[in-house]
């Protein structure tokens, strides 16, 4: 039997609009990010420490990069940070190793963002006021170079893979829907789009898979987090003291805590939550780049 504990809130400050958690293995640490702020923001669960490193820009998620520091989906596009300063005093230097919302429409940003195995970095865009089709997904690829996989998105949000890497799963969020592609983990190409899931409680945001092949989805104006079987049919609720949860991701020592990310919606959220469960997650991958 699945054992989910109440969310708890993490003693950390809250956040204006936080998104993309990841569990930084290297560490153990949570990094997760205030996306108007410009900041990413690290948990370390064994002490309760919390930093920030100011980006300077808007920041849809960071991931830690392989060969040190941070790879990072900004306003302008993905960038690197090769040893952030964690004392939040001034911006890092980034450098943004390919721009990507400067060829879009004006007013776009980068937005939420995985790392498959290969450390291949998939992040998407979104219009500041929402447009429908304005945005697009894109991969970025050892040699620091982005490829357009998918045009016309409203809000790309998360993505992620099943444990065997052939099945890639993705929010776009204004469709109302999570989709699942075919995946080649070889090349990481995305094929045979289709529905995996309808979503009629919210709106899905972020998404998490654990070990078991099931998928954890965040629902913006949902208040919860649904988890969906692999056939798509949804088989646990967890509910949320917010109304606008944005993302989740599994990590602690086994990675069986959910963590959640919230936003804040005028009278209340923002904080970061955590779950104790019974339900073991995947590694997040970082990005693998040929520095």
């Amino acid at each position: 039997m699945t054992r989910v504990s109440e969310p708890e809130i993490v003693a950390v400050p809250p956040a204006r609009l936080g998104e993309g958690p990841r569990w930084d293995g290297r560490t153990d640490t949570l990094l997760w990010v205030d996306i108007p702020a410009g900041r990413v923001r690290r948990l370390d669960p064994a002490d309760g420490s919390h930093a920030v490193t100011e980006v300077g820009q808007p920041v849809g998620v960071a991931v830690p990069r392989a060969a040190g520091g941070l790879a990072l989906a900004v306003r302008d596009g993905f960038a690197l940070a090769d040893e952030p300063v964690w004392d939040g005093s001034a911006p890092n230097a980034l450098e943004v190793v390919a721009p990507v919302t400067a060829a879009e429409r004006p007013g776009n940003r980068m937005n939420d963002g995985a790392c498959d195995r290969a450390g291949r970095f998939f992040a998407g865009t979104k219009a500041e006021d929402d447009t429908p089709g304005a945005g697009a997904l894109y991969r970025l690829g050892p040699d620091r170079r982005a490829e357009q996989v998918l045009d016309g998105v409203g809000i790309s949000n998360g993505i992620a893979w099943s444990p065997d890497e052939r099945l890639c799963y993705y929010v776009d969020t204004l469709t109302n829907r999570v989709d699942v592609f075919d995946y080649d983990p070889g090349s990481g190409l995305l094929a045979g789009r289709r529905t995996f899931a309808e979503i009629t409680r919210g709106m899905p945001d972020g998404i998490a898979v654990d070990a078991a092949g099931h998928v954890w989805v965040a629902l913006w104006d949902g208040g919860a987090v649904l988890r969906l079987r692999p056939d798509g049919r949804v088989d646990l609720t967890v509910v949320m003291p917010v109304r606008n949860v944005t993302s989740c991701a599994f990590g602690g020592p086994g990675l069986t805590d959910l963590y959640v990310t919230t936003a804040w919606d005028g009278t209340a959220g923002g904080e970061l939550l955590r779950c104790r469960t019974s339900v073991e997650g995947v590694p997040a991958n970082p990005y693998r780049d040929h520095a």
